[in-house]
């Protein structure tokens, strides 16, 4: 466990950013995010403005731990990384894959709210017809469907040829549900548990339950590289590494994971930068040839410079970041 430094320490070097989006992405136009200077290099605290202290406190001993320690020692010097799809209509599809070098996955925002199922088959196709036959797709509901309304969706975009369905429905109990559903009625689409993960209290019990095919682990919203890969380790499943919408400080983190873990068969969600309009690094990091290489990023000082928070902004997370800095402390007392 990383020691926990002094919170005036982390307010020393602490940047605030906001960074544009190009694309409405989970309901945001533009991204907030608090940098980490430490010994190590740059760490990244960005939970989404809704979650609590106690459920953002994971967030900052992540940001801790690329700041202040060292990641798991890596197996693999280069991570597959899928292209990523918002919720936009099949028009834009093209355009969004072109920002994505390589990249021979792609996973497609679904269930958004105000959309309809029509909207994600007519999004999906668009992706196979833009991807052509030899590429993988999988959706993700973000548990935006119930287990009648997940059944009858995969059932439709089962003729896209999924790779699987990341957490089609909210609760793991859902889950187990809609997997004896899918059997039931001769629909063969994995299901991923992402939210039932990161979110979760106890993330093993995906595993115990039978709930889910592969799990989707985030750096961040578990506490930092070295404690997702023991929730691998122990949910012993395939994982796929995801972005919690970082930037490129937190996608390195992403990468150190995906680069540690045993074995990795499918492609990461970590390509994300590509949706800011402008990245605190002065070269992103982005796919090349469909990959990413481990390393460390580094923000570019004039970029911090232009993307700096509105101070109301930049005090909110400052005072936010305080108050999880107590939580982390509270817990470590106990």
């Amino acid at each position: 466990m990383t020691t926990l430094p002094p919170v005036d320490d982390l307010l020393a070097k602490a940047h605030v950013v906001s960074l544009p989006m190009r694309v409405r992405f989970r309901g945001v136009d533009t991204r907030d995010a608090l940098l980490l200077e430490g010994p190590s290099g740059w760490g990244e605290f960005s939970p989404f403005v809704e979650y609590v202290d106690t459920e953002a406190a994971r967030w900052l001993a992540a940001g801790i731990e690329a700041a202040y320690a060292v990641w798991p020692a890596p197996v693999r010097t280069a991570v597959p990384v899928n292209a990523t799809v918002p919720a936009v209509g099949p028009e834009r599809v093209p355009e969004v894959l072109a920002r994505f070098d390589g990249c021979t996955t792609a996973k497609v925002k679904v269930a958004e709210r105000g959309q309809t199922l029509e909207d994600d088959v007519d999004r999906v196709a668009a992706v196979r017809s833009a991807m052509g036959v030899g590429a993988r797709i999988r959706v993700d509901a973000n548990g935006g469907w119930d287990v009648t309304t997940a059944t009858e969706a995969l059932r439709r975009l089962t003729a896209y040829d999924l790779e699987y369905a990341e957490q089609p429905c909210a609760t793991v109990e859902e889950l187990v549900e809609l997997r004896t559903a899918l059997a039931r009625n001769g629909i063969d689409v994995p299901i991923a548990a992402d939210e039932s993960i990161r979110k979760a209290e106890d993330p093993l019990r995906v595993a115990r339950l039978g709930a889910a095919d592969v799990v989707v682990v985030k750096v961040a919203p578990l506490g930092g590289v070295a404690a997702a890969l023991e929730i691998v380790e122990a949910c012993g499943l395939p994982a796929v590494v995801s972005s919690a919408l970082d930037t490129s400080v937190g996608i390195a983190a992403g990468v150190a994971l995906a680069a540690a873990l045993p074995s990795l068969g499918h492609a990461c969600g970590l390509g994300t930068v590509g949706l800011f309009e402008r990245d605190v690094s002065a070269t992103p990091w982005r796919p090349a040839s469909g990959v990413l290489t481990t390393g460390r990023a580094v923000p570019d000082p004039a970029a911090l410079v232009a993307l700096a928070a509105p101070p109301e902004r930049e005090q909110w997370w400052r005072d936010r970041l305080v108050r999880c800095h107590a939580v982390l402390a509270d817990g470590r007392s106990r």
